[in-house]
């Protein structure tokens, strides 16, 4: 439980707010990982999109239980930095032709965009975690952290062992 002075500090607004921030960006990306998956033109691409939504939902949850363990509800306060991604990941998808390496390339660019964003926010939210005296939401947000790590690996791997070699011969109809 926080203290008096911890709760009514500004550190701790800016925290909750960040909170707030990153968990509307994985709401909105549980809605969104699914249709980057059905656009995927490679199997392994739609795969690790699939992969990656059950994790973006146990953040969901995990950021729940966050909220609860500092005494605060939980609520989404839009993202814009997420919104702007997302909206990039949909004009990449109407940019590019369907069933080409080269959309997966640019999907690949998007997931890895959202996943920089949440690396750095999640970087951000555990040390100020640590900061305001909440080591275990500290280590609840590492969890989600090295999720978070792990898909973008596993993204820039599918980009170097296929797609982006596979794009690069594709020509124009």
């Amino acid at each position: 439980m926080k203290s008096t002075a911890v709760e009514n500090s500004l550190l701790m607004e800016f925290f909750v707010s960040q909170l707030q921030d990153i968990y509307w960006a994985e709401e909105h990306l549980v809605k969104t990982l699914p249709k980057m998956a059905e656009k995927a033109t490679t199997d392994e691409l739609a795969n690790a999109f699939t992969n990656h939504l059950r994790e973006t939902e146990e953040h969901v949850n995990r950021l729940e239980m966050v909220f609860e363990m500092i005494g605060e509800k939980a609520k989404a306060e839009k993202c814009e930095a997420m919104n702007g991604i997302l909206k990039e990941g949909e004009d990449i998808i109407s940019d590019t032709e369907k069933d080409t390496m080269t959309r997966d390339v640019g999907l690949i660019f998007a997931g890895q965009k959202a996943e920089h964003y949440e690396i750095a926010t999640y970087g951000g939210l555990i040390t100020l975690a640590k900061t305001l005296g909440f080591p275990d939401v500290a280590g609840i947000l590492v969890q989600t952290l090295e999720e978070e790590r792990g898909a973008d690996t596993t993204l820039t791997d599918i980009a170097e062992s296929q797609v982006n070699v596979a794009a690069s011969g594709e020509q124009e109809d």
